[in-house]
C-alpha cells in the first residue's frame, strides 16, 4: 500500500511538473507571439502610473488579450520597474515582449515646438507656458540671447524648464564653436559681445546671404568708433522684448537715451536684443570682407550697402522714393 501511495504521489508530481512546464512554455510563447492589434494603438502612460493600470489600458485597447498575463510577464522578465511615462503608438501585431521593451525605452510619439530665429526670451517663455501638454514652471526668464532657436522634440508631460535648459545648452555649444572658429581681428573681445552683435544682425535682416555683409558693416563701424545706429536696438530699449512695437519709430525715440539706443550710446548695447540663430552667430564670427559702413532697404526685402555716406544718402533717397510710390499706390 505504501508503495502504491508513493507511486501515485510520484505520478502526480511528474504530471504536475509536466503541466507546470507546459504552462511555462505556453506562457513564453504567448509572451513572444504576435498580439491581437489589427491597427496601431495610440495610448498614454501617465507619470507614476502603475503596472496594473497600464495592463488594463492595453487590454481595453485590444493590444493584449490578458492583463494578468501581461503583469506576470512584466515581473518575470524584470521589466515592471522600468516602465516609463509618455505617449505610445503600439504597432499592429506587437507582442507583449515588444510592448514591454517599448515602454522601457519611453514614449515613441514625439511632439515638436519651434522657436523662430530672432525671438526674445520672453516670447519663448510665453510660447512654452501656452502649451498645455508641458508640465512645471520656468524658474525665470532666461538671459536674452541664451536660447538657441530651432525645433525641439518632446513628449507630452515633459518639463518646460527641461526644454529651456536644452535650448540654453545648445546655444552655449553654438556660441563656443563660433568663437573658437572666429575670424581674427574682430572688434569683439568676448563670446558675449559676439552674441550681442549676432542678435542685432539677426533682427536687421532675414535674408540669409546678407548676414555676413550686415555683420561686416557693424564691425567696421565698431572699429572706427562709429555708432551702430540700428533701429532694432532702439525698439528693444522701448519694449524690453515683451511686445511688438507695432509702428514705426518716432524721431523723439531715436534720440531718447536708453542703454540700448545705439543712436545715442557708443558701441554695443549691454545685452543681446533677441535670440540669434546659428547662421547669424556664424556670420558675425566670420563677416564678409569689405569696407561697407552703411545699408538701407532696397525695396525687395533685402538691403543695398555703401562704403561712403554720400553713396548711402543716394541709396536712402532711392528707398524713400520707393516708399512714396507705395503709399500713392495704397491710396488709390
Amino acid at each position: 500500500m505504501f508503495r502504491n501511495l508513493a507511486a501515485n504521489a510520484l505520478t502526480v508530481l511528474i504530471v504536475g511538473l509536466a503541466l507546470l512546464f507546459g504552462v511555462i512554455v505556453w506562457g513564453q510563447r504567448q509572451y513572444a507571439a504576435p498580439g491581437p492589434l489589427a491597427e496601431p494603438l495610440l495610448m498614454e502612460v501617465d507619470r507614476g502610473e502603475g503596472l496594473s493600470s497600464i495592463a488594463a489600458k492595453l487590454e481595453d485597447g485590444g493590444a493584449i488579450r490578458n492583463g494578468s498575463m501581461f503583469r506576470i510577464a512584466a515581473r518575470y522578465s524584470k521589466q515592471d520597474q522600468g516602465l516609463r511615462y509618455g505617449e505610445y503608438e503600439i504597432p499592429a501585431g506587437a507582442s507583449m515582449k515588444d510592448i514591454l521593451a517599448l515602454m522601457n525605452r519611453g514614449g515613441n510619439v514625439l511632439r515638436q515646438i519651434v522657436v523662430p530665429e530672432g525671438w526674445t526670451s520672453w516670447q519663448v517663455v510665453e510660447l512654452l507656458n501656452g502649451r498645455d501638454d508641458l508640465s512645471g514652471e520656468i524658474a525665470e526668464v532666461p538671459g536674452e540671447g541664451s536660447l538657441a532657436p530651432a525645433g525641439y522634440d518632446y513628449q507630452r508631460g515633459d518639463s518646460r524648464q527641461a526644454l529651456i535648459d536644452r535650448m540654453r545648452g545648445r546655444q552655449e555649444e553654438i556660441l563656443a564653436e563660433a568663437w573658437a572658429n572666429r575670424k581674427q581681428g574682430l572688434p569683439l573681445s568676448t563670446p558675449e559681445e559676439l552674441l550681442i552683435l549676432a542678435s542685432i544682425v539677426e533682427k536687421e535682416t532675414g535674408v540669409p546671404d546678407e548676414r555676413a555683409m550686415v555683420a561686416s558693416v557693424f564691425e567696421n563701424r565698431l572699429r572706427e568708433g562709429m555708432r551702430l545706429q540700428t533701429d532694432p536696438t532702439v525698439i528693444y530699449g522701448l519694449t524690453e522684448g515683451r511686445e511688438a512695437l507695432g509702428r514705426g519709430l518716432r524721431a523723439s525715440e531715436l534720440s531718447r537715451p536708453t542703454p540700448y539706443n545705439t543712436y545715442v550710446i557708443q558701441g554695443l548695447p549691454p545685452t543681446p536684443i533677441a535670440n540669434p540663430g546659428k547662421a547669424a552667430i556664424e556670420a558675425t564670427a566670420n563677416p564678409a570682407d569689405g569696407d561697407m559702413r552703411y545699408f538701407v532697404a532696397d525695396g525687395t526685402g533685402g538691403h543695398v550697402f555703401a562704403a561712403s555716406l554720400s553713396e548711402h544718402n543716394r541709396n536712402v533717397a532711392a528707398w524713400r522714393r520707393i516708399e512714396a510710390e507705395r503709399q500713392r499706390e495704397a491710396g488709390q
